[in-house]
C-alpha cells in the first residue's frame, strides 16, 4: 500500500489578526489549526490549465490561503469557454486566460502571489517551470501534456494532482513516485488519438468541472498540510448523471521502464511522425490525425454563410433514410478505392452514422492532400439532436 506521506511544506511565519480572521472557519475543522495554515501559506502550488478545471480549482486554492500559485497556460478566452470555465466573463474574451484567472486571484484575495506562465509546457521547459514549485496540478486536456507533466514531477521529485473531464464524467487523482503509484501505472500506454474526445468535440457538463476541481484542490490541501488520506494508488470517478462516485484502487507496475527523461510527447501519444519514417523524411507530408468538429460548429458555420462542403460516407441505403440538407454522398469503400469528393470551396466536413468511418476517411482524404477536411463528431446521429430543420429523410 502506498505510504502516507508527511506534510510537504514547513509551516510559515505567524498569521496576523487579518488573516486569522479570514481563515477563521477553515483554522476551526478538527485536525487544522493554525500550523496547517501557516503550510498553506507558504506553499508553492503550479496549476496546468487555466480552463474548466482551472478556473474550478484556482479559486479555492485561493480561498484555501495558498501562498503562491503558477498558472501554465498560453491560450486566450474564448466565448464558447464561459459556460465552464467560471473564472473568466465577457469582458475577458480574448485575454490570456492566466491574465484573467490571475485577476480572480487578486479580487478575492490581493496577498495571494499568482505567477504567469504564458506559455505551452514542452519537454524544453517543464523541468525549469515546475522546478520553483513545492506540487503541480495537472487540469490540462489532453494526453501529451498529462504525461509530460507526470514524468516532469517525478525528475523533479514534488506530487502531481491530476485530474480530467468530459461529458459527465470525471475522475481524480494523486500522481507521486515517492510514495505510490504514478499516472504511468493507470495509464501505461496512451489511447489511439482516433479514440480521444475533447471537451470541444465531446461536451461537458459545467458541474462535472466544478466537482472535479474542488476534488483536486483538496488533495492539494491535504497533501500540504498531511491532513486526510491523499488518492494515492487511488482514483475517484464521477458520473453526474446518475450523482455517484467509485473508487479505483492501481498499484505501481514492478516492471515499468524508468523515467530518466522527458520524451517528444506529441510523437509518444501518436500525434506526430516518428523521426526516421517516410513522413518524417518527407518533412511531415503525411496528414496528423484529423480534427473532429461539433455539431453545434456546424451549425454556427452554415447559419452564418461560411462555404461548407458536407460529405456523406455512409452506404446508399443509409443515405436514403435521412442525410444532411446538402451533403454529397461518396461511401467510404468508394473513397478508398481512389474516389474523390466534388471539388468546392470551404471545409470539407465528413460525416457518418456516429464518426468511426468519418475519422477514417478524413484522415484518407488529409493523406491525399486535402487540407481543409474534419470531421463530423457523432455524426448525423449527434447532428440531428442539435438541428433538425437541416436532415431530409
Amino acid at each position: 500500500m502506498p505510504s502516507r506521506p508527511e506534510p510537504i511544506v514547513e509551516p510559515g511565519p505567524p498569521l496576523s489578526a487579518e488573516r486569522v480572521s479570514r481563515f477563521s472557519r477553515q483554522l476551526m475543522l478538527p485536525g487544522f489549526g493554525e500550523l496547517a495554515q501557516r503550510r498553506l501559506a507558504a506553499a508553492r502550488v503550479l496549476v496546468v490549465g487555466a480552463g474548466g478545471l482551472g478556473s474550478a480549482l484556482v479559486p479555492y486554492l485561493a480561498g484555501s490561503g495558498v501562498g503562491t500559485i503558477g498558472l501554465a497556460d498560453f491560450d486566450e478566452v474564448e466565448l464558447s469557454n464561459l459556460h465552464r470555465q467560471v473564472a473568466h466573463g465577457v469582458a475577458d474574451v480574448g485575454r490570456a486566460k492566466v491574465d484573467s484567472l490571475a485577476e480572480t486571484v487578486a479580487a478575492s484575495d490581493p496577498e495571494i502571489r499568482v505567477v504567469r506562465h504564458r506559455e505551452r509546457l514542452t519537454s524544453a521547459n517543464a523541468l525549469d517551470v515546475l522546478g520553483g514549485y513545492d506540487l503541480v496540478v495537472d487540469g490540462s486536456d489532453n494526453f501529451p501534456t498529462r504525461y509530460l507533466v507526470n514524468d516532469a514531477a517525478q525528475l523533479v521529485g514534488i506530487p502531481l494532482v491530476w485530474g480530467s473531464i468530459l461529458r459527465y464524467h470525471g475522475q481524480a487523482g494523486v500522481s507521486w513516485g515517492a510514495h505510490g503509484p504514478t499516472y504511468r501505472d493507470l495509464f501505461p500506454v496512451p489511447p489511439s488519438p482516433d479514440e480521444v474526445l475533447s471537451c470541444a468535440q465531446g461536451g461537458v457538463l459545467p458541474s462535472v468541472c466544478a466537482w472535479v476541481g474542488a476534488l483536486m484542490s483538496t488533495e492539494v490541501v491535504k497533501l500540504v498540510t498531511g491532513i486526510g488520506e491523499p488518492l494515492l494508488g487511488r482514483v475517484t470517478t464521477i458520473d453526474a448523471l446518475t450523482g455517484r462516485s467509485r473508487e479505483l484502487a492501481y498499484r505501481a507496475v514492478a516492471d515499468a521502464p524508468a523515467i530518466t527523461s522527458l520524451v517528444d510527447y506529441e510523437l509518444f501519444c501518436g500525434l506526430a511522425p516518428e523521426a526516421g519514417s517516410d513522413a518524417a523524411s518527407a518533412g511531415g507530408a503525411t496528414a496528423p490525425a484529423p480534427r473532429g468538429v461539433t455539431a453545434a460548429d456546424v451549425l454556427g458555420l452554415v447559419r452564418g454563410g461560411v462555404a461548407v462542403r458536407l460529405l456523406d460516407v455512409r452506404e446508399p441505403a443509409e443515405a436514403e433514410l435521412r442525410r444532411i440538407r446538402g451533403s454529397e454522398l461518396v461511401p467510404l469503400g468508394d473513397l478508398a478505392g481512389g474516389a474523390e469528393p466534388a471539388p468546392g470551396e470551404g471545409t470539407l466536413v465528413v460525416y457518418c452514422e456516429q464518426d468511426l468511418r468519418s475519422r477514417r476517411a478524413a484522415r484518407l482524404l488529409a493523406e491525399r492532400g486535402h487540407d481543409d477536411v474534419v470531421f463530423l463528431v457523432g455524426g448525423i446521429d449527434r447532428f440531428a439532436g442539435v438541428a433538425a430543420e437541416l436532415i431530409e429523410r
